[in-house]
């Protein structure tokens, strides 16, 4: 069995890696935090609203104009979070079920009939037909049923009763609670995760093929929930996400007006973002300290055979064996990421970072742990990013793929230091 794993370790590993999407929404969700309390952003959040109304509420103009904004602003907040709360558990929880996937694909069918007849429908049989092809070699039942039986349970137990799907708390009535019952219960029902039987369906005559959709479980299920969040959450999320836009509008312009002395920044989404920064350490928290670089000796000591995240190339682990790491090492040791004081956000992953002289020195990735609250509250002290350094890029390129060829093509500041 050497160099082979059991069925049951598959279904772990394919596990563990399915989930950690939801996972690491958490983890960056807690490093918020941690970096919010560690800033004590709320603190001086709550100061500077103070200071504001008290400045509003001396002037007559400003107190008619802007004298209820953060009120009003407070009331809507309260009024959409059971939304939202509905809407992260619907994006984040339905679209990870591949038994919904499939359902969702096969409810694409019957509303491209319904819209655009037989001519739409073959265009969209075509392309479902070819989604499946590259779907079902990477699918695993007994995977999607361990998802089910856990996101279910917070879809459920998690969100107001009124925005869960009445079809699924019947179920979960059904089977007493009891949320693997229920997935294993679910997952019998329908016969739509069977590649080769889906497929035989869907050659049948369109309207047998209709009628099929229709009437099969999993479809009605993911149909329901769906139609559900529609009818219950988006409508009511939207009008209340829209008043909170206008809200903060006027907010925006209130706090132009009345903070004269601060400098307020435009909306750069959409556009091209260039940020600057030193390389730099920081402080996370107490007696805790992270240094400018992280080494290819790191990686080995995070090392787990057959770990889908940990796993180690043997190449890898024979060029580190030998430090074979051409001109790439500082000191024998091999560099692999580093951090700096750039202020980045979501997007800005695979942007190039350059050094004073305008030359590549790394590639951006990410954030530090509680630096991921730098969206809601920047500050110097902790928010760092992280980028590869390009030096374990180049390493990659020529010692461990051996494409050297494209190394010669690049014009390499040799002997420039960082």
């Amino acid at each position: 069995m050497d160099g082979f794993m059991r069925k049951d370790e598959q279904i772990k590993i394919q596990y563990a890696s399915k989930y950690a999407g939801i996972q690491n929404a958490y983890k960056k969700w807690q490093g918020e935090i941690l970096g919010l309390t560690r800033t004590d952003a709320l603190s001086k959040k709550k100061a500077y609203e103070t200071e504001f109304q008290k400045r509003v509420l001396a002037n007559p103009q400003w107190k008619t104009n802007y004298g209820n904004i953060l009120q009003d602003l407070n009331s809507a907040y309260a009024e959409i979070k059971p939304y939202g709360y509905s809407r992260d558990y619907f994006n984040e929880i339905v679209s990870k079920i591949e038994l919904f996937t499939v359902a969702g694909q096969l409810s694409s069918l019957v509303n491209a009939f319904d819209e655009g007849g037989e001519t739409a429908f073959a265009k969209r049989k075509k392309e479902v037909v070819d989604f499946l092809n590259g779907f079902f070699p990477e699918h695993n039942t007994e995977v999607d049923k361990k998802l089910f039986a856990a996101l279910m349970n917070m879809y459920v137990m998690d969100q107001e009763k009124g925005n869960v799907s009445s079809m699924m708390k019947e179920k979960v009535t059904s089977a007493a609670g009891d949320f693997d019952k229920l997935a294993e219960r679910v997952y019998k029902e329908t016969a739509i995760l069977n590649g080769n039987s889906l497929n035989a369906k869907l050659e049948m005559p369109t309207n047998d093929v209709l009628n099929y959709i229709r009437s099969e479980e999993g479809v009605k299920l993911y149909n329901d929930i769906l139609k559900t969040y529609q009818t219950q959450v988006q409508g009511k999320l939207n009008e209340i996400q829209t008043r909170i836009n206008k809200l903060q509008r006027t907010y925006m312009q209130a706090q132009i007006d009345v903070f004269k002395e601060k400098k307020f920044y435009p909306d750069a989404n959409s556009t091209l973002r260039v940020t600057y920064g030193n390389v730099k350490g920081y402080e996370a928290r107490d007696a805790v300290s992270y240094d400018i670089y992280t080494y290819l000796d790191g990686v080995m000591e995070k090392y787990k055979p057959g770990d889908y995240e940990f796993d180690v190339p043997e190449k890898l682990r024979t060029l580190y064996q030998t430090k074979d790491y051409g001109p790439y090492a500082i000191n024998g040791k091999l560099p692999v990421c580093f951090i700096a004081a750039n202020h980045t956000t979501g997007g800005n992953s695979g942007s190039p970072a350059l050094d004073a002289y305008g030359r590549l020195i790394g590639l951006n990735f990410d954030r530090v742990w509680e630096g991921t609250m730098s969206d809601i509250n920047y500050d110097p002290s902790i928010c760092r990013n992280i980028m590869v350094d390009i030096r374990y890029v180049l390493f990659i390129i020529d010692k461990f793929a051996g494409a050297k060829r494209l190394i010669n093509e690049m014009k390499l500041a040799s002997g420039a230091k960082m």
